[in-house]
């Protein structure tokens, strides 16, 4: 039996966006204006499954990921299916305990998996399938600037002023 896979794309103040849950939780959450290519990029991550789109079965989702964008330091509650390689996941989950309104540098992150070389870190950043829920937006670089966000830097900065702003409440 192959496994199923729902979708929907909403729109949010950063942008459209695309949803993905499989029956164990949210497997994506990236931006895209384009619609056509990020669903094709889907269906090269998940070969085996059968992706159908599901605007009304994820209605509730969509609304609980909107109001996550808008206040990323909020706990969106939705279970997650991490898929990548053990590494990748490790880094994942060190991500989300990162609170919000705070950064790390990527070396940091490096350090605590008991590296110097903050490649492997970035390179595994880099994959995360899920915006904002695994908040990667809260990694910058040493001296404190702004890197590279898969999402453009735009967004990032924007996570990260929402989270300084709901941190200051």
């Amino acid at each position: 039996m192959r496994e199923i896979i729902r979708f929907a794309w909403g729109i949010s103040s950063l942008g459209d966006f695309i949803v993905a849950m499989s029956e164990k939780g949210l497997v994506a959450l990236e931006f895209s204006s384009v619609h056509a290519a990020m669903e094709d990029a889907l269906r090269i991550r998940f070969p085996e499954a059968e992706l159908g789109r599901s605007e009304d079965g994820l209605a509730a989702v969509m609304e609980v990921v909107a109001g996550v964008i808008d206040d990323p330091a909020s706990d969106c509650g939705l279970p997650l299916d991490l898929r990548g390689t053990s590494y990748e996941v490790q880094v994942w989950m060190m991500l989300r305990e990162i609170p919000a309104g705070q950064t790390t540098s990527y070396g940091a992150l490096a350090a605590k998996l008991g590296s110097r070389d903050p490649r492997e870190v970035t390179a595994a950043i880099a994959n995360n399938p899920i915006a904002v829920i695994v908040p990667c937006h809260r990694v910058i670089k040493k001296d404190g600037s702004i890197s590279g966000y898969r999402w453009g830097v735009r967004r990032k900065r924007a996570l990260l002023a929402r989270e300084q702003h709901g941190v200051e409440r």
